[in-house]
């Protein structure tokens, strides 16, 4: 005759499921990450591998925070409001002059999607700027300007402020304006039924990464294994989303952004995979993700060639490592 269970044997099965339960709850290791705009397109990888549950396969319960016009990521970051943020060498070399001491640890984007764009029939090569008046935001005067002027023999004179409006570019044909691969382009063809003349500044030796993970230093330190569980699904959410089926990374980024529409997603991968956003350049070969120490150096003494940097307050090899990403290789 089986033996009757006993209130204690009842007892200690339930402490036991309750044991269980709360491990099951807590393997999962919160991470969040904040991105520098609105959900679009250029940040489907993010959003496929949590759609896709590869945060999950990797032990992280992560959450991404949309970023947007009025969002200060870094200063989120500093404040330990989110774990890693979509950051930009540029601006982290320019917390650590400034006492951020963030630390890029890998690169989704081989390129800045930053580009120029003109009217066809008057600009129709880089040398053809000369002369003609250059919308650019405020941002890129300590960015891609300086640079720019310099390398093509420009006039300070020419660049006047960009208001995120494409309508003093189409009304004007000696306007040049500056934009994102795969929205102002679009919005001008779209609506003003003509297609300009697009110039993506990395295509001319403009030489910084961009869509990278930057995390405090803090964070990289204490936190190694959550930090390259998250480095490692995000660039196989980037596979999945660039070479597979995007449609689940699409659905939560249309949740995050009820604007986005599936024309304007739709360009966005179409250009990310036709000008080797991701998988171009040096991932071709080492994978998704990869940075190296030259590209990294070129971009940082082009910024003090520049002015733009104070080589005597940040000490590059500081401000990037390759630890998670030299011996990923995810490739297409």
């Amino acid at each position: 005759m089986r033996a009757a269970r006993t209130p204690f044997f009842r007892t200690t099965l339930l402490a036991a499921g309750l044991l269980a339960s709360a491990f099951s709850a807590t393997a999962q290791e919160k991470f969040t990450y904040a991105t520098n705009w609105y959900a679009q397109a250029e940040h489907g990888g993010f959003y496929q591998a949590l759609a896709t549950g590869l945060y999950k396969k990797e032990g992280l319960d992560v959450t991404i925070k949309m970023g947007g016009p009025q969002v200060n990521i870094v200063q989120l970051m500093a404040a330990g409001q989110v774990d890693c943020i979509m950051g930009y060498d540029v601006q982290t070399f320019n917390g650590w002059e400034q006492g951020i001491n963030a630390v890029t640890v890998a690169a989704a984007f081989q390129k800045d999607p930053q580009v120029l764009i003109g009217h066809p029939g008057v600009v129709n090569k880089m040398e053809d700027l000369k002369g003609k008046t250059i919308l650019i935001s405020s941002a890129a005067n300590t960015t891609y300007w300086p640079w720019l002027r310099s390398t093509y023999k420009l006039d300070e004179s020419q660049a006047r402020p960009y208001t995120f409006n494409i309508q003093p570019f189409v009304a004007d044909k000696n306007v040049v304006q500056q934009g994102y691969l795969s929205s102002e382009p679009y919005a001008i063809e779209k609506e003003a039924k003509f297609k300009p003349t697009v110039f993506l500044l990395a295509d001319y030796g403009w030489p910084p990464y961009a869509t990278t993970i930057a995390c405090m230093e803090k964070t990289v330190k204490e936190r190694p294994k959550a930090v390259a569980a998250f480095v490692k699904a995000s660039m196989e959410g980037w596979k999945s989303y660039l070479k597979g089926d995007p449609t689940p990374g699409n659905a939560l980024i249309k949740k995050d952004n009820p604007n986005m529409t599936d024309d304007r997603i739709a360009v966005g991968i179409k250009l990310m995979n036709e000008t080797g956003m991701v998988f171009g350049g040096d991932a071709a070969k080492l994978g998704a993700g990869i940075m190296t120490d030259e590209r990294m150096k070129k971009t940082f003494d082009m910024l003090v060639d520049m002015k733009l940097l104070d080589p005597k307050k940040v000490d590059l090899k500081k401000t990037y490592t390759l630890q998670f990403v030299k011996d990923l290789k995810i490739l297409p």
